[in-house]
């Protein structure tokens, strides 16, 4: 595409691409931006050197222009979206591009496989801290994905509303708390379950956390117990019925005088069991598989449209694909959270060719994230994560639901577009 717009003289034309999600995952009554940060980031490390020229030569993939222009490459214009923790729902312009075609073409590929994925695992981790209702969460799932992709599922997560990450290179990359517990196979190295104990309390001291599901857990306790008296810090549940166990294991400690022992449950554990897990007597969760997988749904189905370009008279020009099911909407957008007069929100409220009117209770959407090529929006992890759980809570209460359902809330579109389009009827 790049070759063949460079060659017929459209490549400087002026262009806006739209990222979005047409519909959510089954099941599922909104979804959570991330991945912006990492995007902005890798936006600033996006240039072809001269090894990536010469791989494009060698291959033949693009000719000798081509690969100068490539050689060059800057990308030098605007974007505006969402910020990371940000609610989205269907049709939601979680990003817009605008510079010429050729610069902003060359970004889909990287954009949306940042957005995909951070997305989807801060969306189930939403959910997640949701049910677990202030109960601390413990991000645990680096084993279960590739190397890299733990990394980043750490930072999501933490966005989603986890408390810390067993990761230590997303600790160090991104300076979100990290924690952790011992595994089976340290009691197995011992001779006895007592020597395993003792010997990580020698070295981290009482306020540890012991795992004393590999033999018996009653006499696993009465163990741990005996070793550190009532100052242990917790005790970790990796298997059996969890709910009932613990309440066994809470009466127990409570017995004998650790009353302030804390009760950390893992076991690939999901947002249907922490709200399982609710009533039992549960301090925190540690969460792996199903939180880096993105709990069923690994990909938010974001898409990378054309949704506007430069006219012969040098005007915008809606454009938009008409294939069936895969319908797109033309036009350059901007977003508002309609909200009642108590904050919570109603309707996602997306002006085409014009911003939408803010009513007085409304929340812009958009925020400049590259102004003339230069980054401008980045946040931290810490901004993110309470951006997160501030609009969260502007959400209608239903919105936490298990059940399958439609979007928390309604998106509607208002400006100029074709009213026939019949993505606008099932999501207006």
């Amino acid at each position: 595409m790049l070759q063949a717009s460079l060659a017929d003289g459209t490549a400087d034309r002026r262009s806006v691409f739209e990222l979005f999600a047409r519909r959510l995952p089954d099941g599922r009554r909104y979804g959570v931006v991330a991945g912006v940060n990492r995007l902005l980031d890798a936006l600033d490390r996006f240039r072809f050197d001269e090894q990536s020229i010469a791989f494009l030569a060698d291959r033949g993939v693009v000719d000798q222009a081509t690969r100068d222009w490539l050689a060059d490459y800057r990308f030098s214009g605007d974007i505006s979206g969402y910020a990371d923790g940000e609610i989205y729902f269907p049709g939601s312009p979680v990003l817009v591009v605008e510079s010429s075609f050729a610069e902003a073409v060359l970004l889909e590929t990287v954009f949306l496989s940042i957005l995909n994925h951070d997305s989807a695992v801060a969306s189930a981790a939403s959910r997640m801290t949701w049910w677990a209702g202030g109960r601390p969460c413990i991000e645990m799932g680096s084993r279960r994905t590739h190397e890299e992709a733990a990394v980043a599922a750490a930072l999501a997560a933490y966005i989603g509303g986890f408390t810390a990450t067993s990761n230590l290179e997303a600790a160090r990359r991104f300076g979100i708390p990290s924690t952790g517990t011992a595994a089976h196979s340290f009691t197995l190295l011992h001779d006895k379950e007592r020597d395993a104990f003792t010997s990580q309390v020698d070295a981290l001291g009482k306020g540890t956390t012991l795992l004393v599901d590999t033999y018996d857990v009653a006499e696993a306790v009465r163990t741990a117990i005996d070793i550190t008296g009532p100052e242990l810090g917790a005790v970790r549940l990796d298997s059996g019925d969890l709910p009932s166990l613990a309440g066994q294991v809470r009466e127990q400690l409570d017995s004998l005088g650790a009353t302030k022992t804390r009760i950390i449950v893992t076991s690939d554990l999901d947002e249907f069991q922490l709200a399982a897990l609710a009533p039992a007597p549960v301090d925190g969760y540690g969460v792996g598989t199903s939180l880096v997988t993105g709990s069923g749904h690994p990909t938010c189905g974001f898409v990378y449209k054309l949704v506007a370009r430069e006219g012969a008279d040098g005007t915008l020009v809606p454009v938009a694909k008409k294939s069936h099911d895969k319908i797109s909407i033309g036009g350059r957008k901007w977003a508002l959270r309609r909200r009642s007069a108590t904050g919570v929100a109603e309707v996602e409220l997306i002006g085409v060719g014009e911003p939408p009117t803010d009513d007085g209770d409304d929340r812009e959407l958009l925020k400049p994230l590259v102004e003339g090529g230069k980054v401008v929006g980045r946040t931290t992890p810490e901004e993110s994560q309470a951006h997160h759980l501030k609009v969260r809570d502007e959400l209608p209460r239903y919105a936490s639901q298990l059940s399958r359902g439609e979007a928390a809330i309604p998106t509607e579109y208002v400006g100029d577009y074709d009213a026939r389009n019949p993505f606008l009827r099932s999501h207006t």
